[in-house]
């Protein structure tokens, strides 16, 4: 079984910043695939940023530029700097992890932008 567990999430004015953390355990897989997704009420849960083991990264076209994604994979964490936050950013964020079993996901936690 993998666990996967998001933290980092709150309340933050218009403009400002913010780091997620995600860190998986159990049995990982040296092959995998995480990333990070959110949704907000009433919407599909939408991609934000991902990559694979060997590096490779991908953003959503509306957080390219303000988020970036990072990971320590001796810890199996993934994390994501947020900035130059929007209203419009507010939502519940998740992490994945994917290997050959299949795919596992955090408890999701709660962003949310002020104007």
């Amino acid at each position: 079984q993998v666990q996967v567990v998001e933290s980092g999430g709150g309340l933050v004015q218009a403009g400002g910043s913010l780091r997620l953390s995600c860190a998986a355990s159990g049995s990982i897989f040296s092959i995998n695939h995480m990333g990070w997704y959110r949704q907000a009420p009433g919407k599909q849960r939408e991609l934000v940023a991902t990559f694979t083991s060997i590096g490779s990264t991908n953003y959503a076209d509306s957080v390219k530029g303000r988020f970036t994604a990072s990971r320590d994979i001796a810890k199996n964490t993934v994390y994501l700097q947020m900035n130059s936050l929007k209203p419009e950013d507010t939502a519940v964020y998740y992490c994945s992890y994917i290997d050959y079993r299949g795919e596992y996901w955090g408890q999701g936690t709660q962003v949310t932008v002020s104007s």
